[in-house]
């Protein structure tokens, strides 16, 4: 069936959800990113319903200008809400490697340039590890989240390992290269099922079902 949802300029926008299942909740998901929105829509489940940036006619390039996970997921989060009045969540994620001082940290999708290469991106985290014994590392997630006038912040991790090479076919990012301390393969590796039931996000996501079904009980 089609949602209709009217934003502060009064602009009506249809989103479609399945005939089956309930949802109270519908939360805009302030990202560009196709490979962010199908993993959160498929951690989410029927919890609460995923607008996209697209569904609510928003089709700006929100920078990242903040120097904290914290900070960059608050901006995208405030400008969608102050300027499309829904209420709505974003994220930003950074990989933290022990040996580069917890680089590439909030700088990781741009770590290699602005063109946020992710194979570039891996190249450079790869040679700065050269002849470095700890490899350990952790990916890190924030949510920040607006409904009405609350504002939360919400934070998931998954502690792991850099790899000497590249491994796998599946997820995004640095996920060929990092392995989490409950596997002996990669997050490409892994692919998106198991990947989404053990990751940094799907924590923060978890954690916010939990928020969402706490004031729906209200």
């Amino acid at each position: 069936m089609l949602v209709l949802l009217r934003n502060k300029n009064n602009i009506i926008f249809t989103y479609k959800i399945r005939l089956n299942t309930i949802m109270e909740i519908n939360l805009v998901f302030a990202t560009n990113n196709e490979h962010k929105l199908t993993e959160v829509r498929a951690i989410a489940g029927d919890s609460f319903g995923v607008l996209s940036l697209k569904d609510i006619g928003c089709f700006d390039d929100i920078e990242e200008t903040e120097d904290t996970l914290e900070g960059n997921a608050m901006l995208k989060a405030k400008y969608v809400k102050q300027k499309y009045g829904f209420d709505c969540f974003a994220d930003d994620t950074g990989l933290e490697i022990r040996a580069l001082n917890n680089a590439p940290g909030v700088y990781s999708a741009r770590y290699a340039g602005e063109e946020k290469d992710s194979k570039a991106n891996m190249r450079k985290v790869l040679f700065e590890l050269q002849n470095k014994t700890d490899r350990s590392a952790r990916f890190r997630t924030v949510i920040a989240l607006i409904m009405g006038k609350e504002e939360y912040l919400l934070e998931g991790a998954v502690e792991g390992s850099i790899i000497n090479e590249e491994r796998g076919n599946t997820g995004f990012g640095y996920d060929p290269i990092f392995v989490p301390e409950s596997s002996s393969e990669t997050f490409a590796e892994l692919g998106a099922e198991a990947k989404n039931t053990i990751s940094h996000r799907a924590e923060a996501i978890k954690k916010l079902k939990q928020l969402i079904d706490a004031k729906q009980k209200i």
